[in-house]
């Protein structure tokens, strides 16, 4: 869910629970997701008194226009107001959400949303080409024609736009679709993609450990009710095999700036990789797709753009 409709108290107490019951490191990464409309000025000063360090807005565009079309509860002034009220009560480590080829939304004022993002001085972005999801108003009304989803050479166009604008800007264009300053790479999403483990509390939560990952139970009812019988409310888990470990690295480690490291997959079980695959890396290269640095095989801006492609191919049959 959204944690910003908590008090800071209710939220400084989930992070005491966790310092009683687990090691934390000296420095460690604490981000509070928030909608731009949940972050006054009142509460924002509450929030610096918590061990938040680091705020993820979800702001999706700068438009007010956009903004009405999909049905978000805040407009563009409380986007730019809310991240400026988190600097200036001392939130340095701020990442925003933004969202291009969507239909409502023209290229030059998405490049208006970039210069936006630029000129508020946040240190991380996350860039997205928006998703019409099954049975969402959006996927109705592109269903009634009502609404045209974008071109593919819109999506081309807004993704370049997007890398060329923020890396001059100062950013490293780290994953697909991330944007960080020096110093201000995700570290929690960055486990998430080094197969780190990870656990996940509340309803509906994924964990991760040792090759084994769980879900726990979405209906609230029932998660509460276990809890309360002292139950770990798991709905299923599923170990995964070294084909799984395999395929979740090639789609994982394709969408990083480092991409995918032979050695890695050497010592992963899967045998004869470059005797299999090294043709096809040679014929991504020729074709500006892909890059060999330090011995690691990974996409170039071109070639993220057909990034799912070549993760199908590089999947065993």
């Amino acid at each position: 869910g959204t944690p910003s409709v908590l008090s800071s108290n209710e939220i400084q107490s989930l992070i005491a629970e966790i310092h009683q019951h687990y090691p934390v490191a000296e420095k460690a990464e604490i981000t509070l997701e928030a909608n731009p409309d949940d972050l006054d000025a009142a509460y924002l000063k509450s929030l610096a008194q918590t061990s938040i360090n680091r705020l993820s807005i979800g702001i999706q565009s700068f438009d007010e226009s956009v903004l009405q079309a999909m049905n978000r509860s805040h407009n563009s002034q409380q986007a730019v107001s809310a991240v400026k009220i988190a600097q200036d009560h001392g939130f340095e480590n701020i990442t925003i959400d933004l969202i291009f080829a969507i239909p409502q939304q023209s290229t030059a004022r998405f490049e208006q949303n970039l210069r936006q993002a630029l000129d508020l001085q946040v240190s991380h972005l996350a860039v997205y080409a928006l998703t019409i999801e099954e049975k969402t108003a959006l996927a109705h009304q592109v269903q009634k024609g009502k609404v045209r989803p974008a071109e593919d050479h819109i999506y081309e166009q807004e993704f370049f736009l997007a890398h060329d604008a923020l890396t001059a800007g100062g950013f490293d264009h780290y994953e697909l679709s991330y944007y960080a300053r020096p110093g201000a790479y995700a570290i929690h999403n960055g486990n998430y993609w080094k197969g780190i483990s990870y656990l996940g509390i509340g309803p509906s939560a994924h964990s991760y450990h040792a090759g084994v990952r769980s879900w726990n139970k979405a209906n609230n009812a029932h998660y509460l009710r276990d809890l309360q019988q002292d139950i770990l409310s798991i709905e299923d888990r599923e170990t995964l095999t070294p084909a799984d470990q395999y395929h979740e690295y090639i789609m994982t480690h394709l969408r990083k700036k480092e991409g995918i490291d032979p050695d890695w997959i050497a010592t992963h079980g899967v045998e004869n990789w470059m005797a299999t695959y090294g043709g096809l890396l040679q014929q991504w290269i020729q074709q500006g797709l892909m890059q060999e640095v330090d011995g690691h095989y990974a996409c170039t801006p071109k070639g993220w753009l057909v990034s799912d492609h070549m993760i199908s191919e590089l999947f065993m049959d």
